[in-house]
Parts: structure tokens; C-alpha cells; sequence
């Protein structure tokens, strides 16, 4: 007999707002909710104002809290999650030490690393929708030479100012660019998210960068398996523990200018060929899919409500 669904809270940092419609985290969260109610859960997103719903009804049996701006709260009865997927540096000790029942980290390194004999960390790193990141082309495809998809955040984000140094036909897509880059590199400032993955299949070559703290302690980009899903030829910046093995050669790194330039070039050697990053593409949806996210989630709640008997 099939056991029954479980009920699902996504707790997301982002605010219930026009704003934070087009947060990434929301965009993960939806993804995420989607692949569980494959597995026939029940799930419910809630965004930071609306972290305790009015309905009491509702009784969460999981509450899977996306680490983010906001420290989490415990919902009272459930399985309580925590899965760190960016910014480790604004996690606390005492915030671990919170009572979860899991904790999980989008990093192998720092989940060794902050794990203790009474405080396990596992690792369990982000995904992709491998539903909408294919690698076959579509109609409507964005075609473009070397491109960077993401806001300058107000610094000139250096995977960008090095493009630009090495001379490569760069194309972006985000605001606050004006500042920093001639007009001419600025597509568009903002990508809707239903275009990025014919934007990435369309691309020469993606470029991809980390905050300072992910690259330090091995936080994958969730970028990285969204264009390697997507079948690109992907340039990013180095990262502690370097990158799953199932990208293969898709994902490239660079330490200078002059070695960005060589990776940039039209014709540049040492790239997978299409056949190649074809084959790439399907393992990283094989593995790091939100489908494959959701059923080592599913399978570990329902773990932890087997303990409790």
C-alpha cells in the first residue's frame, strides 16, 4: 500500500511582493514544490510574510527551510529541514545548532568542514529544472557570442570587467550595468527566467561567477547546472573544492586575462564537442535534477517520522 502524502512548507526568505516575484529563491522553491507534487506531496510555498499561514487547519508535516536573508523559524510538530543553499557566512554556529532534524549544505567542503559528532551537515547541492534546461535547440533560442545573465549589484563583478579586458563579443542581461560597461554589451536589463534556457543553449559561451563567500567554501552556482543542463560551454571563476564531475568538460575556469581571452576566442580548442556536452547535459539531469533533489528529500522526512514512530 502506498504510503500517504506528506504536507510541504517551502519556507522562502524572499518577500511576498511584486519585488520578490523575481527572486531566485522563489524561482528554486517553485521548482522544487513542482518535482515533490510529482512524487504526490502536498506542498505550500511561503515567502517571509507569509511564513505562518492563517489556516490552522493545515498541519505541516515537513517544513524544508531555504537558508537566504532570513534566519529560519521552527514550525512546532514537523520534520524541520534546513538546506543551506547560498551565502554560508551568514549562518551562525548557534543558528546550527538550532534543533532540525537535518541539516544540508549546497557544498561538499563546508559541509565536512562544519559538521561535528553531534552536529551533522550533509551535502546536497542545488539543481536544475530539467524539464524546461534542455539542450535541444527550440524556436525563439536567444543567440549570442560570450553572455553573462545576472544584475552588477553595484560592482563590476569581475568575471564581466575580465570579458571585457580580454575583448569578447559579450552580451548581458541584468540593470545596473550603465555604470560599469559600454551601452553596447547591454542586451536588456532584465531576462524573464522562462527565456534562460534558450538563452544559455543559444550562447557561444556563458559565463558564470560566485559571491565571494560561496567560491570560498564550495557552494555551487545554481547557474552552472541550469546551462550545463542547457547543453553551454560554460567559463566560471574558481571554487574551493572545484565542480561536480558530471559536468565535465562543459564548465571551464580561468585564473587570468590572458587565459579568459584564449577560452573566449572563436575556435578556441579543449571545448566538448556538441555530441559531448549532448551526453553531459543528460547526466546532470539525470543527477542533480530537482526531481532527484525531491526524492532524497522525500525519502529522508519520511526516515526521520519513522524514527519518531
Amino acid at each position: 500500500m502506498d504510503e500517504p502524502p506528506l504536507t510541504w512548507a517551502i519556507k522562502v526568505p524572499a518577500p511576498d511582493s511584486p519585488e520578490g516575484d523575481v527572486w531566485g529563491d522563489v524561482f528554486y522553491a517553485d521548482d522544487l514544490a513542482a518535482a515533490l507534487r510529482r512524487l504526490g506531496q502536498t506542498v505550500y510555498v511561503d515567502r517571509w510574510e507569509t511564513r505562518n499561514r492563517p489556516d490552522p487547519s493545515v498541519q505541516d508535516d515537513v517544513a524544508l527551510h531555504l537558508r537566504g536573508f532570513h534566519r529560519p523559524e521552527l514550525v512546532d510538530g514537523a520534520v524541520n529541514i534546513l538546506w543551506i543553499i547560498s551565502h554560508p557566512d551568514w549562518v551562525s554556529e548557534e543558528e546550527l545548532d538550532l534543533p532540525f532534524d537535518l541539516r544540508l549544505a549546497a557544498s561538499v567542503p563546508w559541509a565536512a568542514v562544519m559538521s561535528r559528532a553531534d552536529r551533522e551537515i550533509r551535502p546536497l547541492l542545488q539543481a536544475t529544472n530539467a524539464e524546461r534546461f534542455t539542450p535541444e535547440p527550440q524556436p525563439g533560442d536567444l543567440e549570442s557570442g560570450v553572455l553573462f545573465v545576472g544584475r552588477s549589484r553595484n560592482v563590476f563583478r569581475p568575471i564581466v570587467r575580465d570579458s571585457i579586458a580580454a575583448g569578447a563579443d559579450l552580451e548581458v542581461y541584468g540593470d545596473l550595468w550603465e555604470q560599469f560597461i559600454d551601452a553596447r554589451h547591454i542586451r536588456s536589463e532584465y531576462l524573464d527566467n522562462a527565456a534562460a534556457p534558450g538563452a544559455y543553449r543559444g550562447a557561444r559561451v556563458v559565463l558564470n561567477d560566485h559571491w565571494d563567500d560561496m567560491a570560498q567554501h564550495g557552494f555551487v552556482s545554481n547557474r552552472l547546472f541550469d546551462a550545463v543542463a542547457a547543453g553551454a560551454a560554460v567559463v566560471s571563476d574558481e571554487i574551493t573544492g572545484g565542480f561536480p564531475v558530471e559536468f565535465g568538460g562543459s564548465v571551464r575556469t580561468y585564473s587570468s586575462v590572458d587565459e579568459l581571452r584564449a577560452l573566449l576566442a572563436e575556435g578556441a580548442t579543449g571545448w566538448p564537442t556538441p555530441a559531448e556536452r549532448l551526453a553531459t547535459a543528460r547526466t546532470v539531469a539525470e543527477f542533480h535534477s530537482f526531481d532527484a533533489r525531491a526524492l532524497t528529500l522525500l525519502i529522508s522526512a519520511r526516515e526521520i517520522l519513522a524514527a519518531r514512530g
